[in-house]
């Protein structure tokens, strides 16, 4: 057994591991035995390097506690604001030619033949018909103008369901009118109206003014203002009228697919079946995805991406230059040790090793308290809601926080791999220690 003096303390290091580079200890490379030695070694707390591991574990454990934080928080929104978008318009619609391309409303028939087709399409779950119409509800002291969104008893109304806020949704009949009203909230207040009390609602066109008298059944809020301060829910029936449609024509339908990582897809196998082809009333049926249809709320949804990049990467140079920083102190502080290593037979690639593992110990404790910190950030505020934000600013009432168990794990492996990466170069420092000139290093 050999005994190594360096700064005021010992290491006890075999015979036989020093000797043979390669060899091992109980199965164990003698290089992580020697950083584990140093690692778990108290020593002198006055040592230099106790400060510099202390503060290269906690730049390694704030910047993945401040990545997680931040990819779950932007992950969040982007899935929460998509799925509101979605909840308004599915995933694909399917109308007449005319009304996607300009965005009036031109009736498409919308038959049992039709509907049979659009469901038997591979990747689709769901369908469901609507009818747009553009009005003014009025009361005795406001007024304010809306688009009626007539939808039929099969449409999918899961989406309005999460979102209300009072009242009930009716049954939407595609038979008769219910003179039934779903309003948002900020309809709501801005006429001043309640659950139970009607309201009269007029409709112009070629064919004059038409009135109708509706009662607010429930009052939903998605906090999305470009579509809560205009679309209200009414059953097809009333909305094909008022139109003045036949009654197997509407304004198109919505469909929902079962991936939506598969949506070109579908939309691919919808443009081969359908698109070009026209109804018996000459109307010519056409596609389009949500992505086309709101193409600036995506595009603004996607720049988010780069934020994420931008984040992982400031947050990983910060956790590399702590961990550089600590590692040269820590070199610099055992020269003496690093000497008499070479004095023994060690190589420089050996001793290297041997750092980098004590740097792997740094890095694992850092991510074990980033894990611990990050993780809980998220879950607290994704049970409790704690973090509140301005709905009319971010669309959201709270901060919306998604835990990603996946994502969390390739960024505590990224992290480890990147920071041992940016180590390597550092660590080259110990091939210009002489031993000669180290045994005197003080």
């Amino acid at each position: 057994m050999i005994t190594l003096g360096y700064s005021h303390s010992t290491l006890l290091i075999p015979h036989s591991s020093l000797h043979i580079p390669h060899s091992t200890l109980h199965i164990m490379q003698y290089e992580l035995f020697i950083a584990r030695r140093i690692y778990s070694d108290k020593g002198d707390k006055r040592r230099v390097s106790k400060p510099a591991i202390q503060i290269a574990t906690a730049g390694v454990a704030i910047g993945l506690a401040v990545m997680i934080v931040s990819v779950c928080i932007i992950l969040g929104f982007k899935h929460t604001i998509q799925d509101k978008v979605i909840g308004f318009g599915s995933h694909i619609q399917v109308a007449d030619f005319m009304t996607l391309q300009t965005g009036e409303q031109y009736p498409i028939a919308m038959n049992d033949s039709m509907m049979k087709v659009l469901n038997n399409t591979p990747g689709v779950s769901h369908v469901g018909r609507f009818a747009m119409k553009q009005g003014i509800l009025k009361t005795d002291q406001d007024f304010l103008g809306v688009m009626l969104k007539g939808i039929g008893p099969e449409y999918d109304t899961t989406f309005i369901h999460q979102n209300m806020v009072e009242g009930t949704i009716p049954h939407f009949s595609d038979q008769q009118s219910s003179n039934q009203l779903l309003i948002s909230q900020t309809m709501a207040d801005k006429l001043r109206l309640k659950t139970g009390q009607r309201i009269f609602a007029y409709f112009i066109d070629q064919n004059g003014v038409r009135a109708r008298r509706f009662t607010i059944a429930g009052i939903y809020q998605t906090n999305l203002a470009q579509y809560d301060q205009t679309i209200c829910f009414a059953d097809l029936h009333t909305t094909v009228r008022l139109n003045a449609w036949e009654k197997d024509q509407a304004s198109g339908a919505e469909l929902r697919v079962d991936n939506l990582q598969q949506l070109d897809e579908v939309e691919n196998t919808i443009v081969q079946n359908v698109n070009r082809t026209t109804d018996k009333y000459g109307a010519t049926y056409s596609s389009k995805t949500i992505r086309e249809l709101n193409p600036q709320i995506f595009s603004w949804l996607d720049l988010l991406d780069l934020n994420i990049w931008i984040i992982l990467a400031l947050m990983i140079s910060v956790a590399g230059i702590t961990m550089i920083s600590g590692l040269l102190i820590i070199i610099l502080e055992r020269t003496t040790m690093i000497g008499i290593l070479k004095a023994l037979g060690a190589r420089n690639k050996a001793i290297r090793k041997t750092f980098l593992w004590f740097a792997v110990f740094i890095i694992g404790r850092g991510l074990a308290v980033g894990n611990i910190i990050g993780i809980g950030l998220v879950v607290l505020q994704s049970t409790t809601g704690l973090v509140k934000l301005n709905p009319a600013t971010y669309y959201v009432s709270t901060v919306p926080a998604e835990l990603n168990i996946p994502l969390v794990l390739a960024l505590n492996i990224a992290t480890l791999l990147i920071s041992i990466f940016i180590l390597v170069a550092p660590s080259y420092l110990i091939s210009h220690i002489h031993p000669a000139k180290s045994m005197r290093y003080e």
